[in-house]
């Protein structure tokens, strides 16, 4: 019985010891980085507030669009026939101004053609293709007539350099030239 109470007694001395222990280095520890712990819980407080907010406000968007999804057929089905007549408008549209592009390109090379016959009509009959080809633009074109256009001269104005100038040669330049330096290292001394 003897050891039966020294292990009782001798317990409380440990446990003792431990809590010393634990008080000690908790304390320090809280002492050292006690600020640093308390605004790092309060972050994360106002951290989980924000996000549990977000969390439960994308929860309700989620219930609230698979009910109206499961709620109205009707209204998806009337949306997506609009937009199936939307896009056939559209292509319908589009169907329109591909064909008046090809008329527009079948006129042109109509036109091209007739041209070359013609061209082809007056070089045989010995006449130049050249004045014939311009007729039709100058037809065509609402602009004045050629008779009423009188060319404009060349004025008589003296040229503004002679016929001998030349920039590379550096002649007939006046006060300024430009000459190349020695070639060679430089003499120095």
């Amino acid at each position: 019985m003897d050891r039966e109470g020294d292990l009782l007694s001798a317990r409380p001395a440990l446990e003792t010891e431990g809590l010393r222990f634990l008080h000690v280095t908790v304390g320090s520890m809280l002492a050292t980085y006690g600020w640093y712990i308390l605004f790092s819980c309060i972050l994360l407080y106002v951290v989980f507030q924000k996000l549990y907010t977000r969390l439960r406000a994308w929860r309700q968007r989620h219930l609230d669009r698979a009910e109206a999804a499961a709620v109205e057929p009707d209204v998806v089905v009337k949306r997506q026939e609009a937009l199936a007549v939307a896009r056939l408008k559209m292509q319908e549209e589009l169907n329109a101004q591909v064909e008046k592009h090809k008329e527009k390109l079948r006129q042109l090379e109509e036109e091209k053609r007739r041209q070359k016959i013609e061209m082809w009509d007056s070089m045989q009959e010995g006449k130049s293709y050249k004045r014939n080809a311009r007729k039709p633009q100058e037809e065509d074109s609402p602009g004045p007539s050629t008779s009423s256009v009188i060319p404009k001269r060349k004025s008589d104005k003296k040229p503004l350099r002679g016929n001998g100038y030349n920039p590379l040669t550096g002649e007939g330049g006046g006060a300024c030239s430009w000459r190349p330096g020695r070639r060679g290292p430089s003499s120095g001394g």
